[in-house]
């Protein structure tokens, strides 16, 4: 029996009102959602063994919540039941994520965990790949003390670990810089997943504040390798390190590509264009799972980045936080932009 996946993070539900436009129609939206949560979804469609770990009340929301996790193929028998209430965010569709997202997650079951409330050993007794985000320890210090004592854990048992550098300045408002908590976090993961932006924010990572000025793919690329190497040094452990580069033009087309570095060698994805988003939530959830998932079957580290990138950019045009594409379809979206 292959060993499992661990995806470590609070579950969310995400409300979205519909535009004005189409509130006759649908005017009010809810779906599953969560960073980790999501990574957790897309890997059991792709047939990985994956459990997921986090805190949810005891009522019958979050038992329909169960039933939805289970239902998607994701092992639920590590969710801890403590607190009175489920995490909740608000967006809108349609709509840029930057201006349109309201948190309410103050007080949620997550956010009161504590060191000492979860048996890791026993949670990471079938486990081999331990996935948690930069979003989690943005909560308060608690959590962050949680991530810790995780990853503390699954480096003992010389579990792989991956984390996205997912930077959420909204959460950030516990008193402390995140400068004073990833790096703590960083010094144990294999596989760090971001942008050169949230890692100089997230861990210290130096930037050119004037990349944008060339703003050619090149000049990110080679500062997305430069990066990578100067998370090497600082983090050891690390041995694959990614970035994603989306950019949005005033005419609404997509421009995404990515990098990989591993094994001294920086790989870069071809270009993903489109003239549009159905929606853009999850879509760096959907890269990072697609990352583990190809490390976890050990494939090319060249084609682990074109399934990935291909992955993320294919959720750009689904509804929902969770993909629901399947390796055939992310398959042929990579043909067609190796054309």
């Amino acid at each position: 029996m292959r060993k499992k996946v661990l995806c470590f993070g609070e579950l969310l539900l995400r409300i979205s009102p519909a535009p004005a436009s189409e509130v006759a129609e649908q005017p009010m939206l809810l779906y599953v959602g969560g960073a980790e949560a999501n990574v957790a979804t897309a890997l059991a469609g792709w047939n990985v063994p994956v459990k997921y770990c986090t805190v949810l009340p005891d009522n019958f929301m979050s038992r329909h919540v169960l039933h939805y996790l289970e239902y998607k193929g994701i092992y639920t028998s590590s969710i801890l039941f403590h607190g009175k209430r489920i995490g909740v965010y608000y967006l809108e569709r349609g709509a840029d994520l930057k201006g349109s997202v309201i948190y309410d997650r103050d007080h949620s079951s997550f956010s009161e965990i504590r060191t000492g409330m979860i048996d890791w050993d026993k949670v990471l007794q079938d486990v081999s790949w331990f996935n948690f985000s930069a979003i989690s320890p943005a909560l308060n210090q608690n959590v962050a003390d949680v991530c810790l004592e995780a990853a503390e854990a699954a480096s003992r048992k010389g579990i792989t670990i991956s984390l996205d550098l997912n930077y959420r300045a909204r959460l950030w408002k516990y008193g402390k810089e995140p400068i004073a908590i990833m790096p703590k976090l960083a010094e144990h993961c294999d596989v760090i997943m971001g942008n050169i932006w949230s890692a100089n924010t997230l861990i210290g990572t130096s930037i050119d504040a004037d990349v944008h000025k060339t703003g050619t793919q090149q000049s990110y690329i080679a500062h997305a390798g430069k990066t990578s190497k100067e998370i090497m040094q600082l983090f050891p452990k690390c041995k694959a390190v990614a970035n994603t580069f989306r950019f949005d033009s005033p005419q609404s087309d997509i421009l995404y590509y990515t990098t990989l570095y591993k094994d001294q060698k920086l790989f870069v994805s071809p270009e993903f264009t489109c003239s549009g988003v159905v929606d853009r939530s999850g879509s760096g959830d959907c890269f990072m799972a697609g990352l583990v998932y190809g490390l976890y079957n050990n494939n090319e580290s060249q084609d682990v980045l074109n399934y990935a990138t291909a992955a993320a950019f294919g959720k750009l045009q689904e509804f929902g936080d969770a993909t629901g594409q399947d390796v055939l379809t992310i398959s042929k979206l990579e043909k067609q932009a190796e054309i």
